[in-house]
């Protein structure tokens, strides 16, 4: 699949106006959301320095908003920027800096060609049914990727392939559930086989005109033991941009993964 059919197809999936919602929310938290990529760039730049890896792999880096790589590339670590599509404001920034280096690349090892191929190309008249026996595949970092850190990314891994599958498919909620379990499960997997960095929101705390608050689990499997973990609660949406009636705080866990076989740092 080249790269002008992979873009073609994130358009049919709405991945650009779903990235640029993300974007334009940002400066409409007035400042909520900076205690969150603080914490973020605070808790890999601690790992760092505990790991002394002489290559950082960082899977959803986006905007760059919460991955500290001014401070990393001064200590002379090779940074590998993956994500499926890089903004163009990422690219100028780290244009002439040789120890970065950008991949495009889909983090869930290609489940979005595989819903494409499954679903995107039936007619209209037709339905996808059992949606959660899609095969789920599992990313593959390559030889050698260093520190790898999943940022901010593995409740997202689901959103546009479900969002997609929800006109495309024939199926209730237990099936589109059961996916996004196999989607967690398989990014936690391929997390623990190296010494990473997960850093993730968990769940979904909505406050409703009364402040009567409901929680809903935003990954829909059991996060990994880790050598090292901190919480914290993302204020995602305090200003209620999502509905003028309730507004939505994140449960954040992030967690030092230690691989147990030797690993390449």
């Amino acid at each position: 699949m080249n790269a002008d059919e992979i873009k073609r197809i994130l358009h049919r999936l709405g991945y650009y106006s779903y990235l640029d919602g993300l974007i334009r929310r940002y400066p409409r938290q007035k400042g909520m959301w900076d205690s969150h990529l603080e914490n973020s760039r605070r808790f890999i730049l601690q790992v760092v320095e505990r790991v002394k890896p002489g290559k950082v792999t960082v899977l959803g880096s986006g905007w760059l908003l919460d991955f500290p790589l001014a401070e990393i590339l001064e200590k002379g670590i090779g940074v590998t920027l993956v994500d499926i599509i890089h903004p163009p404001e990422l690219k100028k920034q780290v244009a002439g800096h040789a120890n970065v280096t950008l991949v495009e690349e889909d983090v869930t090892g290609g489940l979005i060609g595989e819903v494409w191929e499954k679903a995107g190309r039936l007619p209209f008249y037709r339905k996808l049914r059992s949606p959660g026996d899609l095969n789920v595949p599992e990313f593959s970092a390559g030889d050698n990727p260093g520190l790898i850190i999943s940022l901010n990314i593995l409740s997202q891994l689901d959103v546009l392939p479900v969002r997609f599958l929800r006109k495309k498919a024939d199926a209730d909620e237990k099936e589109f559930n059961k996916l996004r379990e196999k989607i967690h499960s398989a990014h936690i997997r391929f997390l623990q086989k190296h010494t990473s960095v997960l850093i993730t929101d968990y769940e979904e705390v909505t406050f409703g005109k009364d402040d009567e608050a409901t929680t809903e689990p935003t990954v829909l499997t059991p996060l990994p033991e880790g050598a090292l973990r901190e919480d914290w609660v993302w204020d995602f949406d305090l200003t209620g941009t999502d509905s003028y009636s309730r507004r939505s705080v994140l449960k954040v866990a992030a967690i030092l993964i230690r691989n147990q076989t030797p690993d390449n740092e």
